[in-house]
């Protein structure tokens, strides 16, 4: 089992990492949502893969740790938010320079005059 966990965990880093490098905006936020996907697995993994136990009664040695549990909850509420902004930047950022590029225009000097 922790062979197939690790196996997850480095498929969906791997994957974020790769879509993260793209040069289009949409493919960026998708690698984001991956690799915040695979470290929350990593962070639950790390509370001890239990199989065949309840995960928050502290009936033996074998039973889960709850703080990963809660840990991983929390970012995924804060992913949640972070996507939600991320494409909303994406799409004004598309929107204001036509295309859905991270790379500046060939013309833009960053100046915002017009």
């Amino acid at each position: 089992m922790e062979w197939l966990v690790a196996a997850a965990i480095g498929l969906l880093v791997g994957s974020g990492v790769y879509l993260l490098l793209s040069t289009q905006s949409f493919t960026v936020v998708l690698g984001l949502l991956l690799l915040s996907y695979g470290v929350n697995l990593l962070v639950l993994a790390s509370g001890r893969l239990v199989v065949r136990e309840p995960p928050l009664a502290a009936t033996g040695p074998a039973a889960a740790d709850p703080l990963p549990q809660a840990l991983v909850l929390t970012a995924i509420v804060i992913g949640l938010g972070m996507t939600a902004f991320a494409l909303a930047l994406a799409l004004w950022a598309a929107r204001r320079s036509g295309s859905g590029d991270v790379r500046a225009p060939a013309g833009d000097d960053g100046d915002d005059d017009p």
